[in-house]
């Protein structure tokens, strides 16, 4: 009788916890189709909701909210996502899209979008989320080769200071790049290095829904694979697990995640490392669990992140990453000093 008792009790907290940041995430966006800089009470929300609205109401609830929302839990999925895989394979916290560099990597190829496709029309919804995952996948492998050392297991602190390294060359990089755009193209590029939801078009939503959401339920398929991974190569290897194809598939789903997210959101640095740290402390690491809990936790700070850069007025439209650096920042430092 103890066994199931304590089994259903260790289910209850994460399923709780995945329940009440789902209903969190509803309430959110709910508030954020109702505020901004027009105004809408929950009345005419639902008129526009159950096809009743005027012109307008349709215009600013369909057109300008809503795919903003579904952009903002999209992207806060994926970065979240990203970073559970990578700080599972690692086996080190500090691993994430920003840390490894593969964001930089992203970055760059979508600062060479702007200057050069979008420059001579070639405009795709797909496009922009594919280049960024060749710069993202690119980036990757030049991580991994400059870290391998022949005959020794890869490191993940020589991986994350390669990464660093690595990713402040590319931003150097992108810099130069930046320095030769025109003023339309460089406030663009610079908003988006900061973390600005820019990709708020359907087209670009019908893009990012299916990659994110296919490549989620195949990291929440490979649940017990990053939980067998976390106890060692070799334990994982004697329970069965093909090391070298599974951390190669893993990967590329992480890094095509981070891409997808940084193309049409822009730099979330703090997202991808903060939000799988919460989900373990939350509902602990066991990662059938922490998955989805990080996916709700990232989809929940940018939103409340970006609900709060249209709704308050701070005399300047401040890009989403910014506030949510602001806010972050405190937490990352409490959970710096609270590790050994």
């Amino acid at each position: 009788m103890t066994q199931p008792v304590s089994k259903r009790s260790a289910l209850v907290r994460p399923i709780g916890v995945i329940l009440l940041l789902s209903v969190l995430v509803f309430i959110v966006a709910v508030i954020s189709m109702n505020v901004g800089r027009l105004n809408l009470s929950p009345i005419e929300v639902l008129q526009v909701i159950i096809g009743q609205g005027t012109e307008k109401q349709n215009l600013i609830v369909f057109d300008l909210r809503l795919p903003r929302i579904a952009l903002a839990i999209l992207v806060g999925m994926g970065m979240s996502i990203s970073g559970c895989v990578m700080q599972g394979l690692l086996k080190n916290d500090l691993a994430s899209p920003g840390t490894l560099g593969i964001s930089s990597g992203s970055g760059l190829f979508v600062l060479l979008y702007i200057t050069v496709f979008a420059a001579n029309g070639l405009l795709s919804p797909l496009l922009l989320p594919l280049l960024a995952f060749v710069g993202g996948i690119t980036a990757a492998m030049l991580i991994f080769a400059l870290a391998y050392r022949k005959g020794r297991e890869l490191s993940p602190t020589g991986l994350i200071l390669t990464g660093v390294a690595m990713g402040s060359g590319y931003g150097a990089l992108s810099l130069v790049i930046t320095l030769g755009l025109d003023q339309k193209q460089y406030d663009f590029a610079l908003r988006w290095q900061i973390g600005n939801l820019w990709g708020d078009d359907w087209k670009y939503i019908m893009v990012l829904f299916p990659w994110v959401i296919v490549l989620g339920f195949y990291v929440l398929y490979k649940s017990n694979t990053l939980n067998a991974l976390n106890l060692g190569n070799q334990t994982a290897t004697g329970l069965g697990v093909a090391l070298k194809r599974e951390f190669i598939g893993l990967a590329l789903a992480a890094v095509a995640l981070s891409s997808g997210s940084v193309a049409l959101g822009g730099n979330f640095f703090f997202v991808g490392l903060i939000g799988p740290h919460m989900a373990r402390r939350l509902v602990g690491p066991n990662h059938k669990f922490m998955i989805p809990t990080a996916a709700l936790i990232g989809a929940l700070v940018i939103l409340v992140a970006d609900t709060f850069t249209r709704t308050v007025s701070v005399g300047a439209d401040i890009p989403t990453g910014v506030i949510i650096t602001i806010f972050v920042t405190p937490y990352f430092l409490y959970l710096l000093s609270k590790s050994n």
